[in-house]
């Protein structure tokens, strides 16, 4: 066993990210300024994006984007129960309705099917989550988007540096929002990037800050004006430099990243894939997973423990893990406003009581993916269920 405790996502920063924040304290400019326009413009050349705005989340970019296509109260917006809860706050926080649909059973991902029974003549949008850095069946839905004429708005949170039949997410004119939060596979500590139609984005900008017509980059640099006009209550959701700092740094290296990703998956499911207590994650042959966590589903038929216990042994053994996610409809908030039952969406709910998030990361050194797997291997090992003999 381990002596010292691996966490369950380590950040990988480099001295080329330590170096890049130094100069931007150096430069004089910590907020949106330059380098956030530079990340903005690097980051829409690597996804193929027509547009692309920095903000402070992807909880940020999925309230904005809302904002822009005019969803608010009486309206009704699709999505998945398995998901973190931010992108059904944001529903909450316009004033409109979620309404969940549940997921399939490889993937995790929303039906299609059950989208288009979902829609009603209230449904304005469809928030496609891609969990786990798996994209959604984005034909099948754009398909329904379009025949309803629903906006699609993409939660790419999980999702950089994944691609649909060969095209990157985040390349359409519909917008997407992508997170830089601490664990993800590009890191800019907390943060995010909206992507999508230039001109919505336009608007984005202003409702992002303040709804501010003017930048303070705009109004205090070399030959500013300080005159600006609030044209519409926005908010303060602005990336700085500094975060932006980290994100160009990250948004080079990120190939090098996603190869040792993919390298520990393929390491993984080597190891966990022969045993029948373990159902090991999926990747269809169309698209390009971007792998973001590593979600190991145990079959508890096959074991004398549950998925609790299972991760009580893993930090005994010195091995982080987490759960992701605990589906919206069991929150106490969603469950009372809306009634909703753990079984209304029962896919969701089985997978969530099964469910084990392995430790993912290209900072992990081989030790630390051995370890990883002889602990798993180990659990299964003391816990499995003995047959009785013929």
């Amino acid at each position: 066993m381990r002596e010292q405790f691996l966490s369950f996502s380590l950040p990988l920063v480099g001295n080329e990210e330590i170096e890049e924040v130094i100069a931007a304290l150096r430069s004089g400019w910590l907020t949106a300024g330059p380098r956030t326009r530079q990340f903005e413009t690097e980051f829409a050349q690597a996804v193929k994006a027509p547009a692309a705005l920095a903000l402070n989340s992807c909880t940020a970019g999925l309230h904005v984007a809302l904002k822009v296509l005019n969803i608010g109260p009486g309206d009704e917006v699709i999505t998945t129960p398995l998901t973190f809860a931010a992108s059904v706050n944001v529903i909450e926080h316009v004033g409109a309705k979620p309404v969940l649909v549940d997921v399939e059973p490889d993937t995790l991902n929303i039906r299609p099917d059950g989208v288009a029974q979902a829609v009603t003549p209230s449904t304005k949008a469809v928030i496609a989550v891609h969990y786990a850095g798996h994209p959604v069946e984005l034909n099948a839905i754009r398909s329904i988007t379009d025949e309803f004429g629903l906006h699609l708005i993409e939660d790419a949170a999980h999702a950089v540096g994944a691609a649909f039949e060969g095209q990157p997410i985040g390349c359409g004119t519909n917008l997407t929002a992508f997170s830089f939060y601490a664990t993800k596979n590009l890191t800019t500590g907390e943060g995010g990037m909206l992507t999508g139609d230039p001109e919505l984005l336009g608007r984005a900008r202003v409702v992002g800050l303040h709804g501010m017509n003017r930048e303070a980059w705009s109004r205090y640099a070399a030959g500013g004006k300080w005159a600006y006009d609030i044209v519409e209550p926005g908010f303060k959701y602005n990336m700085t430099d500094i975060q932006a700092a980290l994100g160009l740094q990250q948004l080079r290296r990120f190939d090098r990243m996603q190869a040792r990703r993919k390298q520990i998956v393929a390491t993984y499911n080597a190891a966990f894939a022969p045993h029948p207590a373990f159902l090991t994650p999926i990747t269809r042959s169309h698209v390009t997973n971007a792998h973001h966590l590593y979600v190991l589903r145990l079959r508890t038929t096959e074991l004398t423990i549950d998925r609790d216990r299972f991760i009580e042994e893993l930090t005994a053994r010195n091995i982080g893990s987490s759960v992701h996610f605990i589906p919206i409809h069991m929150h106490s908030y969603y469950r009372n406003r809306y009634g909703w039952q753990p079984n209304d969406f029962p896919v969701a709910h089985a997978a969530f009581r099964n469910m084990v998030s392995l430790p993912l990361s290209p900072a992990m050194s081989d030790q630390d993916v051995a370890d990883v797997i002889e602990a798993v291997l180990d659990i299964r090992s003391c816990f499995a269920k003995r047959r009785a003999a013929a």
